[in-house]
């Protein structure tokens, strides 16, 4: 959250705003006073951009009002623009002094995959998307590269933030700035740091407004203090239920289900189903080596989504076995009595024994063999199926 966020900038010594995080209406009031400043802006802390736009920040000069808005806000879903249709219920609120300032900047530290090493982004186009500002006017993005073993020296990037900020004070606060955010995203396993707006303050100062932190979640054995962040209110239930059972789903918004081995796979796979007219409802990865306990318990939380109107099952079998994919699938259609079309593609190892199971069973499978008549039959079954509950009920 961006409370957290700010807590760390500060722990590595980055200038952040003051502000309190309130978890009840009650004690919004005492923490307005503590900010002891009039122009004080009230947050809601919910893990979605465009926060603003859908009337979650807003400035408050009394107590009275900070209470309030924490009263219209704690414990009621909030959605944005950015959140496709899900919303989150807000278990906190934060209140901060709302600074005066003269300018914003941008200020970013990700991985570039195809350089293989971070990249410290910056730009004067402040409190933006800086998707836009890339797409409008990438010139607008200084970037400079660095190793996670040889952090860029004070020295080189104040030479570089000179070539965009002419007041050599302020490019050496940001220079500094910089320096220490690259530490942060080093020692902290972190995969996106992002300071919008860093912001330059009527007094000269520059300091953090509004950061965002994405930890990678592979290191997380090495940092207690960030996995004992972790909200479970901000997880997709189904995302929580399919991690203990050692499987990786991410929910969509569509309502094609899918199952699948493998990332690639399963990228390609919502390609297709995209292409054949469809959306998908989420991705679903068995990984290479599950069992059928796995692939059975897989196939229970796809059906948890009541959107889902299809299920495509695509494997390749590699160390995958299709024999296990087709037996867990039928166990747990067995066990749920499920509704909704199944389609299913196998290939690989032991293909025919997975088919000749499917084949056998007393379920209605729609079994294909390439991927592109997968995806299509997958949709056109989602479409039949939709048509004949709307008329029924």
């Amino acid at each position: 959250h961006e409370y957290q966020a700010g807590k760390f900038l500060a722990d590595f010594g980055i200038p952040v705003s003051r502000g309190e995080v309130v978890t009840s209406a009650a004690s919004a009031g005492a923490a307005f006073s503590r900010v002891g400043n009039p122009h004080t802006v009230a947050k809601v802390q919910v893990l979605m951009g465009g926060r603003g736009k859908a009337g979650g920040v807003r400035p408050v000069k009394t107590a009275a009002e900070a209470e309030a808005f924490c009263a219209q806000f704690l414990g009621k879903p909030f959605s944005t623009i950015q959140s496709a249709g899900e919303s989150k219920v807000v278990r906190a609120i934060y209140i901060a002094e709302n600074i005066s300032i003269q300018s914003e900047f941008y200020l970013g530290i990700v991985v570039d995959r195809a350089a293989g090493r971070p990249v410290i982004l910056f730009s004067k186009e402040g409190g933006v998307e800086i998707e836009e500002v890339a797409q409008k006017n990438p010139a607008a993005i200084q970037k400079i590269y660095f190793y996670p073993d040889r952090i860029p020296t004070n020295h080189l990037v104040f030479n570089e933030i000179k070539k965009t900020v002419s007041d050599e004070k302020v490019a050496a606060q940001i220079a500094d700035i910089v320096e220490k955010l690259c530490k942060l995203f080093v020692q902290k396993d972190a995969s996106i740091c992002e300071i919008n707006p860093l912001v330059l303050s009527n007094a000269g100062k520059v300091l953090a407004l509004d950061a965002k932190i994405v930890f990678d979640d592979n290191a997380l054995f090495r940092h207690e203090d960030i996995r004992v962040l972790k909200d479970p209110d901000e997880d997709d239930a189904r995302e929580t239920q399919a991690k203990g059972f050692g499987l990786s789903y991410v929910s969509m918004s569509g309502n094609i289900g899918c199952l699948v081995n493998g990332a690639g796979l399963a990228m390609a796979t919502m390609d297709m189903i995209k292409r054949a007219g469809g959306e998908p409802a989420n991705f679903l990865d068995v990984g290479g080596g599950a069992n059928v306990d796995q692939v059975r318990e897989g196939f229970k939380i796809i059906l948890q989504d009541g959107r889902v109107e299809a299920i495509l099952v695509n494997i390749f079998g590699g160390i995958m076995k299709c024999d296990v994919v087709a037996q867990g699938v039928l166990e747990a259609s067995r066990e749920i009595k499920l509704q909704v079309p199944l389609v299913v593609r196998l290939e690989g190892t032991r293909v025919e024994e997975g088919r000749a199971l499917l084949k056998q069973s007393d379920l209605e499978i729609h079994s294909c063999t390439t991927i592109e008549e997968a995806a299509g039959t997958a949709v056109q079954k989602a479409k039949k199926y939709r048509q004949s509950h709307v008329h029924s009920h």
